[in-house]
């Protein structure tokens, strides 16, 4: 098998952590080569707490992964997100010194990697870059710039800042699981590149991922990100309170959560009743279905109260014609969409990784809850497309071949470390001499 062309995405969550192997099909879509999934132990609020149980649960993943998919993983590509990632908008520039000379991709590159020298405040790091917009010579809302003349390039970059130790952690977890980073990519992202339209991105839509611990957003309009945020609240809250209201243990509550969970207690009638098997010979404890879902309500409504608070603070609220897309485990939730709907007064659907994957994709990945690691994985491969193509025209600008040959670094890589990834490379090399 040519393994050149296949990425593995890595999502690091609070309630599982998965790897899931993929490739670009001849078709275009998106091949599942295999996954591997396992409980996340030692991972709180989208942050690593316990570094040793989390390399475990890589490394059982991993494993999982490769015996599906029949691929020695070595690269991955990793989500970053948890409550200590936010973002800023910031506009830089450059002053061309020949405007007789087309606009470059050295150029580009050159703009967008001046926004990682970008002061901060201590303990906090530039994790990515990504480039809105484009003015050249006051001419604002040009997408590709390359090939133009100009005598100023100007950009607006969307600038996505989390904790140095956050990110260093999960660095470190990688590589004591005798992996390598191939990229960080922020989770609401490339959960947007699985389950949104390029309709949808243009029309402007909030992508809503409702993972174990955090919830991520990110807001697009106009096929550009306008806004990101993640709310310290997730499935897991839910679980809680089931667990306190209903007095029972947390096991029996992710079960009735998952199997009976309800956002409307509207919709469920007062004698439905279930069983829960009684601890130690005790007599089974009867729940209500109703009051199950008011449990559930109420924490549900709180989580879309902060939601809607970030669409307003966003000032796209009146912009997103698309409405509101909700993703992640937690969107499985019944009458989730109905409850979302009724509270903001916007379109909701639940978004599914279906329209990038091939035919033959294992059932499970069909689900709200692989989205951030389909997406990883569209992400990555977007990228190495990206870089193979770079190669290539660096080969033909050297009047060699112009066949896309993988170099050593692109096919390690994927595409060059630059910025905060680097830092922390440089940050563990350091260490090991």
């Amino acid at each position: 098998m040519n393994t050149a062309n296949i990425v593995v995405g890595l999502d690091i969550g609070t309630t599982k952590i998965a790897a899931i192997v993929g490739r670009r099909s001849e078709y275009r879509k998106i091949e599942i080569l295999g996954y591997g999934r396992t409980e996340s132990i030692g991972v709180k609020r989208g942050i690593v707490s316990n570094i040793e149980l989390t390399v475990d649960s890589i490394k059982r993943a991993i494993q999982e992964a490769e015996a599906k998919s029949e691929v020695d993983i070595k690269y991955v590509n990793v989500g970053i997100a948890g409550q200590l990632i936010k973002s800023l908008l910031h506009r830089g520039g450059l002053v061309r010194k020949n405007i007789e000379v087309e606009i470059s991709q050295e150029e580009i590159d050159n703009l967008l990697n001046s926004m990682f020298n970008l002061n901060m405040n201590p303990g906090e790091e530039i994790i990515d870059v990504i480039p809105q917009e484009y003015i050249i010579d006051n001419e604002p809302d040009i997408r590709e710039p390359i090939g133009m003349l100009g005598s100023s390039l100007e950009a607006n970059f969307h600038i996505i800042i989390g904790q140095t130790t956050a990110a260093k952690n999960i660095y470190k977890c990688i590589t004591k699981a005798g992996l390598e980073v191939v990229d960080l990519i922020l989770e609401p992202i490339a959960s947007a590149c699985a389950v949104l339209s390029e309709e949808e991105k243009e029309a402007g839509v909030a992508l809503v991922d409702i993972g174990g611990g955090t919830t991520d957003i990110a807001i697009f309009q106009d096929g550009i990100i306008r806004h990101t945020a993640v709310i310290p609240f997730g499935g897991d809250v839910l679980t809680e309170d089931v667990k306190e209201g209903c007095s029972i243990i947390r096991k029996h509550a992710e079960e009735l959560k998952i199997k009976f969970g309800s956002a409307l207690a509207n919709e469920n009638k007062d004698e439905e009743i279930v069983a829960i098997p009684g601890l130690r010979g005790r007599p089974p404890k009867e729940i209500s279905l109703k009051n199950l879902a008011s449990i559930i309500q109420a924490r549900m409504e709180e989580i879309i109260e902060h939601i809607y608070y970030e669409i307003k603070n966003s000032g796209y609220e009146k912009k997103l014609i698309a409405g509101i897309v909700l993703t992640g485990g937690g969107s499985q939730l019944r009458h989730l969409a109905q409850l979302t709907e009724f509270m903001t007064g916007m379109d909701t659907r639940i978004g599914y990784p279906n329209e990038h994957l091939a035919g033959n994709a294992p059932d499970e990945m069909h689900s709200p809850m692989h989205a951030t690691g389909i997406g990883l994985v569209l992400e990555g491969v977007a990228r190495l497309e990206k870089q193979l193509e770079r190669d290539s025209e660096i080969n033909d600008d050297n009047g060699r071949s112009g066949k896309a040959k993988i170099s050593e670094k692109s096919e390690k890589k994927g595409k060059r470390p630059i910025g905060f990834l680097r830092k922390i490379q440089e940050f563990f090399e350091d260490g090991q001499e």
